[in-house]
């Protein structure tokens, strides 16, 4: 398990699954690039009893012919046609049916969304194998991922029908942290300081494929223009390529993102209807597929309804793209090493760190003291009214506690200690006095900074309650 870093529960959980007494069907999902085939080939070990990769965007009669070919590839029987997915996985039970049954037979059948094209019986038949053979026969492991995380979620885990709490082992493989990201990269001999290190997350995501394409021999600032801005560069495509392979009429799904990176403090499920110049009613369902991808994030706005949450773009590898990459025309191979030092480059890095902080806050509850304490998570925004001469105010991140405090969180990143001026924190308290006033607060509210090196300790320190560093958010 050398190799594998970050996934000791979901190795537990497979191991589990191996020596159980019974058949197990386990799924496996998250975004594409996540780790999902790595982490069952290392399990594995590569040995298989059944191997089947899905092909994007083939017909079904292609997807038979080539599950024919595997099938043929394993099995001592040689079939000639299959004419449906009942026979495919009749022809599969057969061919397992000769293996000793002395132990667990193992099918890994590696993005099996795609396998489910058009108008395919898919799932029917896939219900019929486990539930009318597979599940019988107690040593059987069918391991099924996919990237397409919304279909897994609604053919397979909420599926009403045959597999209905058929599945016995559900694995979501989240992005790495910054910790795991920090042991990763020290395995391919990458031991940049952890101020660079935060840098790569803002762009890669915690995204394991994307970090094996770094080059040790080059600066970190070489590795993204080689990556995003050179001739040819590896990841300058990617971004199509990414949403197509996820999502059907993929126009629809990056619309919707492309917006959201336009509100960095988020949007309402009733400001992206009324901000898209398509009315369509699959909206709803591309926002919650976006969610279930894990490419957008919900936040609950404290003291509103749920239906006001904000959903956030929280895939970093979008929002850079649109930031650096969607209408970049300069045709510069070196465009970010020539703009390393601009402002819009550390206007970036400050919102980026922003959402690693929010993507980091159990390593932030640890830092704080309050890791076993039951607490809440919400956002806060409240726009100018001139009527009433109030005016606007903004808080990312708000994390309240069972003990009655509130802690609002600022999130800073600088290349430095922070220095807290004078008219910053004039307007944090007025800010903290507004939300007091306006959410009708009784409880204790305190100012939490989180800051790359730590706050300057200087005279208007004293808003400070309490702080966080970088070094904090690397913690596992």
């Amino acid at each position: 398990m050398d190799k594998l870093i970050g996934r000791d529960k979901e190795y537990e959980e497979l191991k589990r699954c191996f020596h159980s007494d019974r058949s197990e069907l386990v799924i496996v999902y998250g975004k594409r690039r996540i780790g999902k085939t790595f982490l069952i080939e290392e399990f594995f070990d590569q040995q298989f009893d059944f191997k089947y990769v899905g092909a994007h965007g083939m017909t079904t009669r292609r997807q038979l012919n080539n599950f024919l070919n595997t099938l043929n590839s394993y099995s001592p029987k040689k079939y000639s046609h299959l004419g449906n997915w009942n026979e495919a996985f009749y022809a599969l039970e057969e061919y397992l049916s000769t293996l000793p049954t002395n132990r667990k037979r193992v099918v890994f059948i590696d993005e099996m969304p795609w396998m489910d094209s058009g108008r395919s019986i898919f799932v029917s038949a896939l219900e019929n194998f486990w539930n009318g053979w597979a599940m019988s026969q107690r040593n059987i492991m069918l391991v099924a991922t996919g990237s397409a995380t919304s279909w897994m979620k609604d053919k397979l885990v909420a599926n009403k029908g045959g597999l209905h709490a058929r599945i016995t082992c559900k694995l979501h493989l989240s992005p790495f942290t910054l910790n795991e990201t920090e042991r990763y990269l020290a395995t391919r001999g990458i031991e940049w300081d952890r101020y660079q290190l935060t840098q790569t997350y803002m762009v890669l995501g915690g995204v394991p494929f994307y970090y094996s394409l770094l080059d040790p021999e080059q600066s970190l600032a070489q590795n993204i223009d080689r990556l995003f801005f050179n001739e040819g560069a590896l990841l300058k495509l990617e971004f199509d390529e990414l949403y197509n392979a996820l999502f059907d009429n993929a126009e629809l799904y990056t619309s919707i993102v492309r917006l959201l990176s336009e509100h960095e403090s988020g949007m309402t499920n009733k400001d992206i209807f009324l901000s898209l110049p398509s009315k369509s009613s699959n909206i709803s369902k591309a926002i919650r597929n976006l969610e279930s991808s894990d490419m957008i994030e919900k936040w609950l706005q404290y003291g509103n309804k749920r239906r006001d949450a904000v959903y956030r773009l929280t895939d970093f590898f979008s929002l850079f793209y649109f930031k650096f990459l969607a209408n970049n025309l300069s045709h510069d191979d070196e465009w970010w090493s020539n703009h390393i030092n601009s402002g819009i480059v550390f206007d970036w890095m400050g919102n980026s760190f922003e959402l690693i902080c929010m993507k980091h806050h159990k390593q932030i509850k640890s830092a704080l003291g309050i890791k076993g304490m039951a607490t809440s998570l919400s956002t806060w925004q409240v726009k100018p009214d001139k009527e009433a001469g109030t005016p606007g105010g903004q808080i990312d991140m708000i994390i309240e506690r069972a003990d009655r405090i509130i802690h609002l969180c600022e999130m800073k990143f600088s290349t430095d200690t922070y220095r807290i001026k004078p008219e910053y924190e004039r307007r944090l308290r007025e800010r903290s006095g507004l939300f007091k006033e306006l959410a009708k607060i009784n409880k204790t509210l305190v100012h939490t900074f989180i800051t790359t090196y730590g706050v300057a300790n200087a005279k208007n320190k004293s808003i400070v309650h309490s702080e966080v560093t970088m070094d904090d958010l690397f913690n596992s």
